[in-house]
């Protein structure tokens, strides 16, 4: 124990010191508070790491009171980070919400600590959003704007989306970035390693380093608001054989990296119960297209959409013909799956559906499940082992087994399947051959496929609900 104490306080010894000598010598402007972010972050973290190594020495490991203690612990941390996460906002944020949603590996402590900040993302002045106007496109909002409305229809940790009216009378949503984000984030990003190699340093169990690794793929594309466009425009064009798709056109002569300027669609969240009923949308309905369209991205072209929670899949019914549609927003990250993964992983799904139980096992240790294949089949279709056996098509879903399974998915079979994958590294983007790779994307996709079920599923009022997602080989 002392000589993790002695570690603690080397480690926050020369953490201020480096980062004083660093910003000195890198002549940074203070006035983007650098010196306050590090020092925040630093201090967060050596305060969780000093709770964590000395809050158990007196208490006996695995009596109630421990128990007690490890819960009171993980909240204390938890408050911590949030507390560090709504003062240095940006890239904090976004890291922040991303553990927020990590049910199935993080205490309870933490997440419902942290998924505040999914409504708590920091909201910038009109004098900023000016300003960011004024200096990518040149003009005055008023040059090129009707009407803009201060008050924004939503707002992120990187971004948020105002209503505007161009002067040739269309209606349109402007996406403008967080002024001090693009600066921000790749010192943050920093930071983050820095400290987190520390934390792994005093705690080699800890095995979160991936997160880091997410943030330094992922952060540069998504603060490119043009790269978000093309992505927008590519999937439309891609799936333009589905009329009940909508995704917002993209004016590109108001857009830039920091600017993104659309078409403007309303509609109520996919899981917006009384939204579907009060406009006569049919739920399975909206199951089956939501299946068509991302068995498409999956196993057709290979170009997936990575961010499919509610507020991002509107549905609603067309001002036009009054059809049913399905809105997709925020292109911001796809993943690209190889050739050889959809043609195992769909060769699998066949297996699956026609219950050829040798198949189902060849594909998924291809896919890299090794013997954790029967967990592997039920994780991919939400089903139990008897109905997998059975051959998924043959066997309708009750309400009943789709309840248990996912209790099964949330509480035994992720996490296992997290272990095994810290283990063999294929976590993140650690990955060792490109199937493993996918198998990651899959695995988070995984996520809100069996999200969208259930709440399709809540949504029925089928005593006996068949709604699940089509896959068609």
């Amino acid at each position: 124990m002392a000589g993790r104490l002695l570690k603690v306080s080397s480690l926050a010894t020369a953490v201020f010191a480096s980062s004083g000598f660093y910003l000195y010598n890198r002549h940074l402007d203070h006035n983007d508070l650098s010196i306050i972010r590090f020092g925040r972050a630093a201090a967060t973290t050596a305060a969780i790491s000093y709770d964590y190594l000395t809050a158990f020495k007196h208490v006996e490991y695995g009596t109630e009171e421990y128990w007690a203690l490890k819960s009171k612990v993980h909240r204390r941390s938890a408050e911590r980070l949030l507390e560090l996460c709504c003062a240095n906002r940006g890239t904090f944020i976004k890291v922040g919400q991303h553990l927020g949603a990590l049910d199935y590996l993080l205490p309870e402590e933490y997440t419902s600590t942290l998924k505040v900040l999914h409504s708590r993302a920091p909201q910038s002045s009109m004098d900023e959003i000016r300003q960011v106007i004024r200096e990518d496109l040149g003009k005055e909002l008023s040059e090129l704007f009707v009407s803009f409305e201060e008050k924004p229809q939503g707002t992120a940790s990187l971004a948020q989306v105002h209503k505007a009216v161009l002067h040739d009378g269309r209606t349109v949503a402007v996406k403008v970035q967080h002024p001090k984000v693009q600066k921000q984030s790749s010192k943050d990003i920093v930071v983050m390693e820095v400290l987190l190699r520390a934390v792994h340093w005093l705690f080699p169990d800890f095995a979160f380093m991936w997160l880091v690794e997410e943030a330094k793929k992922n952060m540069p594309l998504e603060l490119d608001f043009l790269n978000e466009g093309h992505n927008a425009e590519k999937v439309a064009n891609m799936l333009a054989h589905y009329p009940f798709l909508k995704v917002p056109t993209i004016y590109w002569d108001l857009s830039t990296k920091r600017i993104l300027t659309m078409e403007f669609a309303e509609g109520g969240q996919v899981n917006d119960r009384e939204y579907m009923k009060k406009h006569g949308i049919n739920v399975n309905e909206i199951s089956e297209k939501l299946g068509k369209m991302y068995s498409e991205m999956i196993f057709v072209h290979g170009f997936v959409h990575c961010d499919p929670h509610p507020g991002n899949v509107l549905v609603r019914k067309c001002p036009r013909n009054k059809k049913t549609e399905i809105v997709l927003l925020d292109h911001g990250l796809y993943q690209i799956l190889q050739p050889d993964f959809r043609l195992d992983y769909c060769r699998l799904w066949q297996a699956l559906i026609n219950g050829d139980m040798s198949k189902v096992e060849r594909y998924s240790r291809r896919l890299g499940a090794g013997d954790l294949y029967p967990l592997f089949a039920c994780v991919l279709t939400a089903r139990s082992w008897t109905a997998v056996n059975a051959g998924i098509s043959s066997v309708p879903v009750t309400h009943s087994e789709f309840s248990n399974i996912c209790w099964l998915l949330n509480e035994i079979i992720l996490p296992t399947l997290y272990y095994t994958g810290e283990k063999r590294k294929i976590t993140g983007t650690d990955c060792t051959s490109p199937q493993l790779h996918s198998l990651c994307l899959l695995h988070g996709l995984l996520s809100h496929h069996s999200q969208y079920n259930m709440s399709l599923l809540k949504l029925s009022d089928a005593n006996e609900s068949t709604v699940a997602f089509s896959v068609s080989c």
